[in-house]
């Protein structure tokens, strides 16, 4: 009998894939039930999401509105940032660092915006926004982040 679960089954490739590297264990939204097919689907939705609002952000600083800029551009990057929580939890120690200085750019990305109003400024924490959020999703990939400082160094 064919299988009515879609082209991503990840439940049949259970017994080919371990939980422990496709998912690394739980996820932060445990307590919902979700089966690993749900969970992708959730994290790929909030990634998705977050990158559209982020998005309509940016368009909103091009047209010189900086305020909403900042806002819609956080609330875009931290749905994304609650997608990665459908796959793990944010806080593993692994990610403590980069969770932390990703979180504290947010906070400078207000500033910049609402209490500075210098628009370089904000881009600039934006960039370190975006860095941390970056190194933050490389610790999902076993030795990205290895590689990553690799290629940085040969450059």
């Amino acid at each position: 009998m064919p299988s009515n679960k879609g082209w991503l089954n990840i439940e049949s490739a259970s017994n080919v894939i371990p939980d422990t590297q496709f998912f690394e264990g739980d996820s932060a939204f445990k307590f919902l039930g979700l089966t690993r097919t749900q969970r992708l689907y959730g994290f790929i939705g909030c990634l998705v999401v977050g990158f559209a609002i982020s998005l309509l952000g940016s368009i909103l600083l091009f047209l010189g509105q900086l305020g909403s800029f900042a806002v819609l551009y956080t609330i875009g990057i931290l749905v994304s940032l609650a997608g990665t929580g459908f796959l793990i939890g944010m806080f593993k120690p692994v990610r403590v660092l980069a969770t932390v200085v990703f979180l504290a750019s947010i906070g400078l990305v207000f500033v910049g915006a609402f209490v500075i109003r210098n628009e370089v400024l904000c881009i600039v924490f934006v960039i370190i926004e975006y860095l941390a959020y970056t190194w933050y999703c490389l610790s999902y990939i076993p030795y990205a982040r290895s590689a990553v400082l690799k290629a940085v160094r040969l450059a």
